[in-house]
């Protein structure tokens, strides 16, 4: 079973990165997160910037805490496809189980894919649950990351398995014995610092669980 669920990831991330912009993944249960003009199916965490233009999402930092743009409800096993590009130097991650501290931009649960187009930040990579780093890519592939153009990002959590696809390269495939098989929302980071500046486009997402 898990040598047949890995095909299909790899399968449909291969063809995902081969698509056009704004094309719909295989599939017909994949599910648009980003509606291409605003933000009003998400929810603001902080303070930051969330804006769109021309069918991007962009986050800007406009102070230097934390800030979050956080689906509306939780998700418990997924596969998760979207297109990012780096335009600060702050860095990013897709958070996956995610709750705050109501109130305040304070992560009291989750995990994050990481997104940092610097090389060696190794981006594809999860942090989190208050363990910080849980898996790095192979060191071989850091260089995947393209710094000044868009990236094609493909995550699943599926339990306490873990795997990334960055630009049609493996990133991880990781099992977490510590796992929390925990649910939550999904969210995009803006890093603290005030140097986040991050853009984003063409995000879908798969329940794996969903009957």
């Amino acid at each position: 079973m898990k040598s047949t669920l890995l095909l299909l990831v790899l399968s449909t991330t291969a063809l995902f990165a081969q698509l056009p912009a704004g094309t719909k993944p295989p599939g017909e249960d994949w599910v648009q997160l980003f509606n291409g003009k605003d933000v009003s199916n998400w929810n603001n965490v902080g303070k930051e910037e969330w804006t769109v233009s021309d069918g991007v999402l962009i986050g800007r930092a406009v102070s230097k805490a934390y800030g979050y743009l956080e689906t509306p409800r939780d998700y418990k096993d997924f596969t998760l496809s979207l297109r990012f590009k780096c335009v600060g130097t702050g860095n990013s991650g897709v958070y996956f189980h995610t709750k705050f501290k109501p109130g305040t931009v304070d992560v009291s649960q989750g995990a994050q894919f990481e997104i940092d187009c610097r090389i060696g930040q190794h981006t594809g990579g999860v942090y989190g649950f208050n363990r910080g780093w849980i898996v790095w890519p192979n060191p071989e592939n850091e260089t995947v990351v393209r710094q000044t153009d868009w990236n094609d990002y493909t995550v699943t959590v599926n339990g306490n398995r873990y795997t990334s696809r960055l630009n049609g390269v493996p990133m991880i495939d990781f099992s977490d014995p510590r796992g929390p098989f925990l649910s939550g929302t999904i969210a995009l980071q803006l890093h603290s610092g005030g140097e986040g500046h991050m853009q984003f486009k063409d995000i879908w997402v798969r329940e794996l669980n969903k009957k």
